[in-house]
């Protein structure tokens, strides 16, 4: 049994709006690098507010970019999770979070414009755990056993800022 570990490295959130990116190339590149046939793929998200998740390719996008199902996706969380935009909406964050946040050496990277607004993201937090950090996939004959038009996304749903985020793949197998 072999165990083989990569990062995707350099996705780029964009902020505004939940930021999806097409990860299937990268996982399938990092297959063929492992060298293992048979096992399993485990894709997974090491950040609070990203999620990593199975869906078909849409081939139709609004005017924002997004795929159909993207779109959808944002709508039917949106009725559930609804953006947070003022103090109070939700309890997280806490001032005690505020506090700690603030004393960190490189706080500025959390609160690019100083401003405690920029960590109003508990819908972000809430929309990553129900849809889940991590998918496991089949590996079969080197390939990924996945149909023809199923594809691996990442996306953050933080909307306060863009920000470098990356995302693990383990292989385990023969």
């Amino acid at each position: 049994m072999t165990v083989y570990r990569e990062e995707i490295t350099g996705i780029q959130s964009k902020g505004v709006s939940p930021t999806y990116i097409n990860i299937t190339k990268e996982v399938k590149d990092i297959i063929a690098r492992s060298g293992i046939k048979n096992g399993i793929v485990n894709v997974i998200s090491p950040h609070t507010t990203c999620s990593v998740f199975f869906e078909e390719y849409v081939h139709d996008t609004m005017p924002n970019g997004k795929e159909f199902i993207q779109q959808d996706l944002d709508n039917v969380l949106a009725k559930i999770i609804p953006d947070q935009t003022a103090w109070g909406q939700y309890f997280y964050p806490g001032l005690k979070h505020f506090e700690d946040v603030e004393s960190w050496p490189d706080y500025l990277k959390y609160l690019p414009s100083g401003t405690r607004e920029e960590l109003f993201n508990a819908d972000a937090h809430l929309k990553a755990t129900i849809i889940g950090s991590s998918q496991t996939f089949a590996l079969e004959d080197g390939k990924l056993g996945v149909g023809q038009t199923g594809y691996i996304y990442f996306v953050d749903f933080d909307r306060t800022h863009p920000r470098s985020r990356r995302c693990k793949v383990v292989i385990i197998g023969e």
